[in-house]
């Protein structure tokens, strides 16, 4: 047998031996990274769930019809239904369906939400068997430029995958109820409509954040994507499975948004006190509010400008500052009254 006789041959056992046993010459190996993805993405999207928002619209007869009005996406947190959200995927909705990841379409109720850190808390009704919630990981110690998978169902398409690196951390974002969300994780991972609300993961299929928002200067994917870290998550989602809201230290007081400060002049100079609650160590203590004449005009109280050693601009400054104390913690007050600076000892107590 002949060189070109022998190279023939070869080529022919070798096509047999392709066709018999299933092989492909030219299918590409995998690489270790591709193949983790592929775990990852066999593992976690189990747990990954399409959420329709349904809204209660009228007509110009005032006729009334629930319709869906928006959708988004959500995860397992554990075996008892309750689903992990963005508050915005929810708001303004008087019902929500849940699908599934295998396909099952299940009514939920509204545990409870947590606009401020744009967070919510679905319970999905009937059978719990065979949930298989995600596995919660920490955001600590997260790095610029490790791995990140998001999972969700961006324009309606069930468990699209996408893949990024950590971009950056400690971005702050003004969230759905007008306060800064801080510590924020940001992914170039692409985030696109209907992907809020669904889990964003590192490379062992961890939780690290949950998929919010995205900046970009023409509203595609093309720009960067911003996710609630999941050591948020994790002290939030249990107190609105517990309590049905979210109790923060705060303040015996009321106080003065920030869209009214300039009315009064003192915006970006602090954050007014509306009312003392009656009968409250800040009353006892002295603190004023506003106060109103005979003709029904406003007058300034105290403003407070300092908690401790933070200086307080705003009323978001404010809240951020109230984020580092626990309820029964005792803080100074620096208020300004009449051009004076005073200060006062105060106990925070329980608030929403």
């Amino acid at each position: 047998m002949n060189k070109k006789q022998t190279t023939v041959s070869f080529v022919l056992v070798t096509g047999w031996l392709v066709f018999i046993l299933g092989l492909s010459p030219l299918r590409a190996q995998l690489i270790e990274d591709e193949r983790n993805t592929i775990d990852i993405v066999k593992r976690m999207k189990t747990s990954v769930v399409f959420i329709t928002n349904i809204q209660l619209v009228r007509d110009w007869f005032f006729n009334e019809e629930k319709v869906p009005k928006g959708s988004g996406s959500g995860f397992i947190w554990d075996d008892r239904g309750h689903i992990v959200t963005n508050f915005h995927v929810i708001e303004g909705g008087v019902e929500f369906s849940v699908t599934l990841p295998n396909q099952e379409q299940r009514q939920a109720r509204v545990v409870g939400k947590d606009e401020k850190k744009d967070i919510a808390v679905l319970q999905i009704q009937g059978n719990l068997k065979d949930l298989s919630p995600v596995t919660v990981g920490t955001s600590k110690d997260l790095q610029v430029g490790q791995k990140v998978i998001a999972i969700g169902n961006p324009f309606g398409f069930d468990h699209t995958v996408t893949k990024g690196i950590v971009s950056a951390l400690g971005r702050q974002m003004l969230g759905a109820g007008d306060v800064t969300i801080r510590d924020m994780i940001q992914t170039d991972a692409s985030i696109n409509p209907g992907n809020s609300g669904g889990p964003l993961l590192n490379s062992s299929g961890e939780l690290i954040g949950m998929n919010t928002m995205i900046v970009s200067p023409s509203g595609a994917s093309s720009g960067v994507g911003f996710a609630v870290p999941v050591d948020t998550i994790k002290k939030i989602v249990p107190e609105i499975i517990r309590y049905g809201k979210v109790i923060r230290p705060g303040l015996p007081v009321t106080l003065l948004s920030d869209q009214y400060a300039r009315r009064f002049g003192i915006e970006g100079k602090g954050v007014a006190i509306v009312e003392v609650r009656g009968g409250s160590e800040a009353s006892k203590a002295g603190l004023r509010g506003l106060s109103q004449d005979r003709r029904g005009y406003l007058y300034l109280g105290d403003v407070i400008i300092t908690i401790d050693q933070t200086k307080v601009r705003s009323y978001d400054d404010l809240y951020s500052a109230l984020e580092n104390y626990k309820i029964g913690d005792t803080v100074t007050l620096t208020i300004e009254r009449d051009g004076k600076e005073l200060k006062f000892r105060i106990t925070l107590i329980g608030s929403d």
